[in-house]
């Protein structure tokens, strides 16, 4: 997934509590090749450092350059480079695309940092760009809590379904009562809990930006687990397990008394169709499953 853009407000406030002056630039539409999503930030110093991204590399030296004058001036502007002008081929969208980015100067950093950083982080935050994109309007900065995953089951699957959200930068937490299991050796550096699932799930901030996926191919694990979850603002819900131990999974959760609108909520058989085989494979399919659903909204 795109940086976090907590490490980028947090890189903010780093330099803003060094005295530098900076430009924030974001993208605010695109179309077509672009190589970045709406929202995605990076920063400039009046001294050239940078951090983020905003087109992978084949527009940043324009926005750079554009970001300095915005430093002195004081005021932002709007870039927007589009397929049919010479300045798109200049950057590099000569396969098709447009893309606009919003350069402004970093102003009032202490209060927007406090806010976005340390005040009720379940919570999406909003703050509404100081320059107009186009006339009375401007873009809203939205800000969802950073990305997380739930895992329930110290299982094979487990270790390589971890593996691979770290590399996009989900916070995972993996639930198992059964130490063997939850393990250093078998998960290092992890963190785990061994609570009872739904002990945990209780405990656990869960928000609009969690993940929750069910391992454990056992019901006295799983069940409890997505008892909470389905229930809860989970964007993403997922259960292991074939077609014939999803249907007995639906059949025990409608005797408890949950809706199909609930039950239907558990992405069953978790994970893609993609013909996965071997515990990483599976692992993948679900990941795939995980990012599908964030950028897609298919909750």
């Amino acid at each position: 997934m795109s940086k976090d853009w907590k490490e980028i407000w947090t890189k903010i406030r780093e330099w803003d509590n060094e005295g530098r002056k900076m430009a924030l630039a974001t993208v605010v539409k695109t179309w077509g090749s672009s190589p970045r999503p709406v929202s995605s930030h990076l920063i400039i110093d009046a001294d050239g450092h940078m951090e983020g991204s905003v087109s992978g590399g084949c527009i940043d030296g324009v926005v750079v350059t554009t970001a300095f004058e915005t430093i002195k001036s004081g005021k932002g502007e709007l870039l927007e480079f589009e397929v049919a002008t010479d300045q798109a081929w200049e950057v590099g969208l000569s396969c098709g695309g447009e893309v606009n980015i919003l350069v402004e100067p970093l102003v009032n950093i202490a209060q927007k940092a406090k806010y976005l950083l340390d005040e009720n982080p379940n919570e999406i935050k909003e703050i509404v760009s100081e320059t107009e994109i186009a006339s009375g309007e401007y873009f809203t900065h939205i800000y969802k809590p950073a990305l997380k995953m739930i895992v329930v089951g110290a299982v094979h699957i487990s270790q390589g379904l971890i593996k691979m959200a770290e590399t996009l930068n989900i916070d995972v937490t993996l639930v198992d009562p059964r130490s063997a299991y939850a393990s250093e050796e078998r998960f290092p550096h992890v963190n785990y809990v061994t609570d009872w699932p739904d002990e945990a799930l209780q405990q656990a901030d869960i928000n609009s930006s969690t993940a929750i996926v069910t391992l454990s191919h056992d019901p006295k694990l799983d069940d409890p687990a997505l008892e909470i979850a389905i229930r809860s603002d989970a964007f993403y819900v997922a259960a292991l397990g074939s077609r014939k131990t999803h249907q007995d999974r639906i059949d025990r959760l409608k005797d408890k008394g949950f809706t199909d609108m609930e039950i239907a909520r558990i992405k069953g058989p978790a994970g893609l169709d993609i013909g996965s085989l071997e515990p990483a494979e599976i692992a993948l399919s679900i990941l795939a499953q995980f990012v599908e659903t964030y950028r897609k909204g298919k909750r």
